[in-house]
């Protein structure tokens, strides 16, 4: 299966569940190249941006496991430009 560069960002409006978050961001860390976490605390919330390379269905599980998380939402743009295994 062909794999894919995609930017995934998380705004985490509930601190309840960031260990949850990060037990996931460790369960998928073979496809994540880099990360940038921003806090804004004047907003109460926080950002993460990833880069990440690995296939559609990676990539799908990662944000969907994320999705299911109260209080976090995750968005995806993934690239038309594949990378090889």
């Amino acid at each position: 299966m062909e794999k894919r560069i995609g930017v995934v960002g998380i705004v985490i409006e509930n601190k309840d569940n960031v260990q949850r978050l990060n037990g996931i961001l460790s369960e998928f860390s073979d496809i994540i190249v880099g990360r940038m976490g921003i806090p804004y605390e004047q907003k109460g919330f926080s950002v993460i941006s990833l880069i990440v390379d690995g296939t559609t269905d990676d990539i799908g599980a990662l944000t969907g496991k994320i999705g299911s998380l109260h209080g976090i939402t995750v968005k995806t743009a993934v690239s038309k430009i594949t990378t090889q295994q």
